[in-house]
C-alpha cells in the first residue's frame, strides 16, 4: 500500500506539472541544457540556459542535488529529457533520479529504484512510455512517468555496457568488449526480457560506445575500428562505414547523436572534434570533422533538430564546458555558445530540454 501510495502521489505531481505546462504552452519555453557532476558522493544535475538572439550565450542556472552519487565512466546518455520529464543516473546509488519541468522551471522529482539485483545504471533511454535502463548486470524498463519496472529484466554477463537506446522494435545495448545487443521490445514497448548479439565484422568491433536510432534502424560507434560508424537493421544485418582516417588512436568517434534526415553527429574524442555523418538504411559516409577545444564526452541534438549540444573536457586545463551548435538546412553546425567554466572537472551526459 505504500508503495502505491508512492507512485500515486509521484505521478499526481508530474500530471500536475504536464498540465501547467501545457497550459503555459502559448509562449514559447526557454531552452536549457542539462548535465550531471557525476560526484561520486553527491551527484548533482546542472542547468545551463541558452539564451537565443543575436549574439547566443549559454547561462549557468543552478545545481540540483539528485540525492544520489554518481561515478560512472566510459558511458553516454547518463541524462534524457522528453516534453515534461527526464532522469539522471546515480551510478553510485543504484538508483535513477527523475527531473520534471513546469514552463521554465526544472527539478528533481523522486528517486526511482532499480529491478531488484541489478546494479551501477549507466546509461538511460526515453520513449513515449518507457524509461530504459542499462548498468552493470541489467537491462530493464520501467513505466513512465510512472517508474515501476515494466516488462522482464534482461540479465548481462557482460558488465561493460556503454550505451542503451530504444527503437520502434527494439532497443540496444553497447558492450565496450566488442559487441552489441538486440533486445527486443513488447507490443506496449517494453523490454521483453530476451536479448540476441549482432555479429560484428572485423573491421567494425573494436569498442562499441555511443548509438542512435533513426527510426528502426540502430546507428553506433565502434570507436576504435577503421570502420567507426555502423548501421544495423532490425534484422541484425550490419553495415560498415568508413571513419575519419587515420583512425584510432588519431580520430575514434565515439558518442553519438541522430540529427533531422540522414545526418548523424558523433563526439570523436582523441580527434577533439565533431565526426559528421551522412547515411540511408544500409550505409553511409563520413563527411567532415569540426574542430572543438577540448575532449567531447557525450552529444545530443534537439528534439526539433535545430540544436545540438556536447559536453568536453577543455584542453586549457579550465575544466568542464558544454558547446551548443545551431544545426542549418543541411545539417551543418556553426557554433552558437560556451559555457564559462563552474568548476566541474567532467560533465557526465547531457540532453535539451525545450
Amino acid at each position: 500500500m505504500r508503495t502505491n501510495r508512492y507512485r500515486v502521489s509521484g505521478m499526481l505531481a508530474i500530471v500536475f506539472l504536464a498540465v501547467a505546462s501545457a497550459a503555459a504552452s502559448d509562449h514559447q519555453r526557454d531552452i536549457f541544457v542539462l548535465t550531471s557532476t557525476n560526484d561520486a558522493s553527491h551527484n548533482q544535475v546542472v542547468v545551463f540556459e541558452l539564451n537565443q538572439g543575436s549574439a547566443p550565450s549559454l547561462s549557468y542556472v543552478k545545481a540540483l542535488p539528485t540525492g544520489g552519487a554518481g561515478g560512472a565512466g566510459g558511458n553516454g546518455g547518463a541524462v534524457q529529457f522528453g516534453d515534461f520529464s527526464g532522469a539522471v543516473v546515480n551510478y553510485g546509488s543504484n538508483n535513477v533520479s527523475q527531473l520534471v519541468r513546469s514552463d521554465n522551471f526544472i527539478g528533481v522529482a523522486r528517486t526511482i529504484g532499480l529491478a531488484p539485483n541489478c546494479t551501477n545504471p549507466v546509461s538511460l533511454a526515453l520513449s513515449k512510455n518507457h524509461l530504459f535502463v542499462v548498468g552493470a548486470n541489467c537491462a530493464e524498463s520501467h513505466a513512465w512517468p510512472w517508474g515501476y519496472v515494466d516488462g522482464s529484466v534482461v540479465p548481462l554477463a557482460d558488465n561493460s555496457a556503454g550505451q542503451i537506446v530504444a527503437g520502434q522494435s527494439w532497443a540496444a545495448v553497447t558492450l565496450k568488449s566488442g559487441s552489441v545487443l538486440q533486445l527486443p521490445l513488447g507490443s506496449n514497448g517494453q523490454l521483453n526480457g530476451s536479448d540476441f548479439p549482432v555479429t560484428l565484422p572485423a573491421g567494425a568491433n573494436d569498442t562499441p560506445l555511443g548509438a542512435a536510432f533513426w527510426g528502426d534502424i540502430l546507428g553506433f560507434n565502434p570507436a576504435h575500428s577503421p570502420d567507426s560508424f555502423a548501421l544495423v537493421d532490425k534484422n541484425r544485418d550490419v553495415f560498415p562505414v568508413t571513419g575519419p582516417q587515420p583512425a584510432f588512436p588519431s580520430n575514434a568517434p565515439c558518442w553519438l547523436a541522430k540529427g533531422l534526415g540522414n545526418v548523424w553527429y558523433s563526439g570523436n574524442s582523441p580527434g577533439q572534434a565533431i565526426s559528421i555523418f551522412f547515411s540511408d538504411g544500409q550505409g553511409g559516409v563520413f563527411y567532415k570533422s569540426l574542430p572543438l577545444p577540448g575532449t567531447p564526452t557525450d552529444i545530443t541534438v534537439s528534439r526539433d533538430g535545430k540544436w545540438l549540444a556536447v559536453i568536453y573536457t577543455a584542453a586549457d586545463n579550465s575544466g568542464a564546458r558544454i558547446a551548443v551548435f545551431a544545426i542549418d538546412s543541411f545539417g551543418d553546425l556553426s557554433l552558437a555558445a560556451t559555457s564559462n567554466p563552474i568548476g566541474v572537472a567532467a560533465f557526465n551526459g547531457v540532453a535539451i530540454s525545450q
